[in-house]
């Protein structure tokens, strides 16, 4: 394992999540509202091919770092990843199912975290 802070993981999710052409890209602190994940990565891609790129780029960039996850699900069928990387957990899903679970709304009491991403039109405000 790294010395990755859980932040610097989640910042190296969404890089890698946005050279894939991710969208929407939010990074949300969730240590205050649970106790499984200290940061959640919300990530839109435009079809299950993208999805699974861009889970893919998530996966080689921190594990190129040292940092396996623990588990990936969701895969085969593309519509909506999870990483599990500990402290940190992403989100790559398709646009509709990202609207119906609505993440963002279900830990609305969580912080939003703002990163100054290379592309800053691929972020939401975060």
């Amino acid at each position: 394992m790294s010395e990755l802070t859980s932040l610097e993981k989640a910042r190296i999710a969404a890089e890698a999540a946005l050279g894939k052409a991710g969208q929407d890209i939010a990074v949300l602190d969730v240590r205050n509202v649970v106790s499984f994940a200290d940061s959640l990565v919300i990530v839109t891609g435009r079809s299950d091919r993208q999805v699974k790129a861009i889970a893919d780029a998530v996966d080689q960039e921190l594990s190129a770092r040292g940092e396996r996850p623990l588990g990936m699900e969701g895969y085969r069928e593309g519509r909506w990843v999870l990483i599990d990387l500990v402290d940190v957990v992403v989100h790559v899903f398709q646009s509709e199912a990202r609207q119906h679970y609505d993440l963002e709304r279900l830990w609305s009491d969580s912080v939003r975290v703002e990163l100054d991403l290379e592309d800053e039109s691929a972020r939401s405000v975060v």
